[in-house]
């Protein structure tokens, strides 16, 4: 009798605003070429965020459905029709189903990230890090739990490894892994000061310029959270 019951996939603001969007290109009430209203009008029209707004513009963006242009604004890309479908189908599965991959593809950005920032840094790049960094660790003392603030210290490594690809890849996927780490309560008060120590370690190994070194503190931070996205599509496999 379980096998007939189908796991509950319970999405988020973004995923509903990304599969409105498909809904209104199937239908025809947007076609190729279109604007889209501004990111005001449409978190007033949805009554949310314009984060939120913003976030699935901006992964739509990336993957070509959308494109922003100066003083024109936001418009739909000149692909046809049923390949947009088929992009944005791709994206929404993506985001639903696919933790364990999005964690490894996040290991594999974070690593060369960090290592490029340790080559490529500048002096204020560590004062942008340090500052995140105080951030993260002041947040994450008085709530066990920076998701913001832990994201943000992130991004400026990859802002500091001078890669933009890089950046907007991190943009991109790590929002939703940290959102679902979160959810999920998988850190609790014991891991506080580990954490805080990791992240210090990595800045340490960024300020003085060692790759190699960086490369090993921060696949060693993320050694966590892959092995509990592996675990727990194991986990996941067995229950269907």
């Amino acid at each position: 009798m379980l096998e007939n019951f189908s796991e509950i996939n319970v999405e988020t603001p973004v995923d509903k605003i990304i599969r409105q969007i498909k809904g209104l290109i199937t239908s025809g009430q947007l076609e190729p070429g279109d604007k889209l209203p501004s990111e005001r009008q449409l978190a007033e029209r949805l009554g949310i965020g314009r984060s939120y707004v913003r976030d699935a513009i901006r992964k739509l963006e990336f993957y070509g459905i959308l494109k922003t242009m100066p003083q024109s604004g936001t418009i739909i890309s000149g692909l046809g029709i049923t390949a947009l479908e088929g992009l944005i189908s791709d994206v929404l599965a993506i985001e639903e189903t696919d933790f364990a991959s999005l964690v490894e593809t996040r290991v594999f950005l974070e690593i060369h990230s960090a290592s490029l920032a340790a080559q490529r840094r500048t002096a204020d790049d560590l004062v942008a890090l340090k500052k995140a960094l105080l951030s993260y660790e002041e947040k994450l003392t008085k709530e066990n739990f920076a998701v913001e603030e832990d994201l943000l210290f992130h991004l400026k490594i990859a802002e500091a490894s001078k890669n933009k690809v890089l950046k907007s890849l991190m943009l991109i996927i790590t929002p939703d892994i940290l959102n679902s780490y979160s959810n999920l309560k998988v850190c609790n008060t014991d891991t506080v000061k580990k954490t805080i120590d990791e992240h210090r370690n990595i800045l340490d190994f960024i300020t003085s310029q060692d790759p190699i070194g960086v490369e090993r503190a921060m696949k060693s931070h993320l050694n966590d959270v892959l092995n509990y996205s592996r675990n727990r599509g194991l986990k996941n496999s067995t229950e269907k």
